[in-house]
């Protein structure tokens, strides 16, 4: 038998879905692969929070999270991106959350459901959950330690997770419950009368008392449960970046303040309040403490109209929203910005990229002065920009326009999502 000459990739796919990525302003994997980062003091402080996330975890403590600042069009996305390939390349699941209407940060069950809806893992691929289950084995140490965690009271879980931990391992036989507890596990529901069945089929009905749950309580639980089992499967720990948070600044004062508290505790900043195993990094934008915090009035008003509603539980939300605030306002990493150096080495780049995508010699377009200071985004499209109309239309003299872009932070109600928190799971009851 005769074996043809094998046929060889084509090298041009990947740098443009590179430059494809940077011209649309929203880099993947490739762009970021091609250009890489060059915000040191980010990922120094990102590897920090890796090396500190298991040895926080023995202690049932957080490592302290990362937010991450920046102006419009500065690369935090880029950022995000790089410090997910770091969290892969070192064996940590690694969840990608943008906020938005579908995902508003101060409702947990939407932020969970997206969390795990866009977890990666670095050796597999397919449903996230699905797969780590897969990696469990009862007869290992780490699931031991994991095992022995969830049915402890210092979990804070309810009855519902270890009774569905035993299941999952009693009856690897029965696919149809192993998939509707992973389900549950993922964020979606599961009629105790089905939990119950199990439990007698398996001789355990006394063992657990499994009971309805608020919405409300369910999700931190969910969060809890999910940074131990990556844990247990054999991961490092997981990994949440949350993007486009300064979308808070659109929401009502009170759900403002929500979200500045679900911030505090996501970012670890609450001690009892937040995931051990996780290690969080978010982004916002560089103005949202002058224009929301200050100008809308937010460090001064979300705590007495929280507390206004005189409930044990809104003074405690108040103090948490108090905490996340002084985060956004004093605790922030600010992106660096571009100096000339990084310029040009990300210039040089993106000619070899351009060169590659499309096998051609891009002529020069570097100018030492492109008059008002622009961010990172604005030079790189300007540049694929006029090589892309070089070539497409050789001889000609671009002349490029730009518009300047601003975040709003006008409320909308719209962006707060539904409020289910306090709706029992009608399923389960």
């Amino acid at each position: 038998m005769t074996i043809g000459p094998q046929s060889t990739p084509n090298k041009t796919i990947e740098p443009r879905r590179a430059l494809e990525a940077l011209r649309n302003g929203v880099p993947n994997r490739d762009a970021v692969r091609v250009l890489g980062c060059d915000q040191d003091e980010v990922e120094m402080r990102f590897r920090d929070q890796l090396a500190a996330l298991v040895p926080a975890m023995v202690r049932d403590e957080c490592a302290p999270g990362l937010l991450v600042s920046g102006d419009f069009g500065t690369g935090k996305s880029h950022v995000l991106e790089h410090l997910q390939h770091l969290a892969l390349s070192n064996n940590f699941v690694c969840s990608r959350v943008v906020v938005s209407k579908e995902t508003p940060l101060h409702d947990l069950s939407k932020v969970f459901k997206a969390a795990i809806e866009t977890a990666e893992l670095p050796d597999r691929t397919g449903p996230a959950m699905s797969e780590i289950a897969l990696k469990l084995r009862p007869d290992s140490a780490k699931y031991s330690s994991f095992f022995k965690w969830v049915h402890s009271a210092q979990s804070g879980l309810g009855p519902m997770f270890p009774a569905t931990l035993k299941l999952y391992e009693s009856l690897k036989s029965d696919g149809e419950i192993l998939e509707e507890i992973t389900n549950f596990w993922s964020g979606e529901p599961l009629p105790l009368a089905r939990v119950r069945l199990g439990l007698r089929q398996i001789g355990e009905s006394s063992s657990y008392s499994v009971k309805a749950i608020k919405l409300s309580d369910l999700a931190p639980q969910r969060f809890s449960f999910f940074s131990r089992l990556v844990v247990g499967a054999g991961y490092a720990g997981w990994v949440i970046l949350i993007d486009e948070a300064e979308l808070i600044g659109r929401y009502t004062i009170l759900q403002r303040g929500k979200s500045y508290a679900q911030l505090a505790c996501l970012l670890g900043h609450v001690p009892g309040a937040g995931f051990p195993g996780t290690a969080v990094v978010a982004t916002i934008t560089d103005d949202f403490g002058i224009k929301v915090l200050g100008e809308k009035g937010d460090l001064e008003s979300v705590g007495i109209r929280l507390r206004s509603k005189g409930k044990d539980d809104s003074a405690l939300l108040a103090a948490r929203a108090e905490i996340g605030m002084r985060i956004i306002d004093r605790e922030r990493t600010v992106l660096s910005p571009p100096v000339k150096a990084s310029l040009l080495s990300t210039y040089t780049k993106l000619k070899r990229v351009h060169a590659e995508a499309y096998g051609w010699d891009p002529p020069e377009v570097w100018e030492e002065k492109y008059g008002p200071p622009r961010r990172m985004r604005s030079h790189v499209r300007r540049w694929i920009a006029e090589w892309d109309l070089h070539r497409l239309y050789p001889g000609s003299q671009p002349e490029i326009e730009e518009n300047e872009l601003h975040v709003d932070y006008s409320e909308d109600e719209a962006f707060e999502g539904s409020d289910d928190s306090h709706e029992l799971l009608e399923s389960e009851a």
